[in-house]
């Protein structure tokens, strides 16, 4: 079992910058595949960004490529988000995934096993 803690959303203007943090405990944790997922009100969940689990290899969704950047430090077991130039559109709950090294990093929130529970991200415009 994986479990994942978000933190790090918040409030922050149009143009702003926030830092989510995503602490993964349990056992193998470092062998996971690390993505970040987002779900706004009366929309389904989407893709964001996912790290592989020997942070060689990342993949961005269209919509933040260029502003938010998804890294990792195995040694502390934490995938961050970094997010700049934000815009109100990314105003949404921001969940950490989890998937096991052996299978394919993938924007398909169905391959992922393990879930934290959300932060939220309110961007202002």
């Amino acid at each position: 079992q994986v479990q994942l803690v978000e933190s790090g959303g918040g409030l922050a203007q149009a143009g702003g910058s926030l830092r989510l943090s995503c602490a993964a405990s349990g056992r193998t944790s470092r062998n996971y595949h690390m993505a970040w997922f987002r779900q706004a009100p009366g929309k389904e969940r989407e893709f964001v960004a996912v790290i592989s689990w020997s942070a060689g290899s990342t993949d961005y969704a269209d919509s933040v490529k260029g502003r938010f950047t998804i890294s990792r430090d195995n040694a502390k077991y934490i995938v961050d988000l970094q997010m700049n130039s934000l815009k109100p559109e990314d105003t949404a709950v921001y969940y950490c995934a989890a998937v096991i090294w052996s299978r394919p990093m993938a924007r398909d929130s169905s391959t992922y096993d393990y879930w934290g529970q959300g932060t939220q991200v309110t961007v202002s415009s």
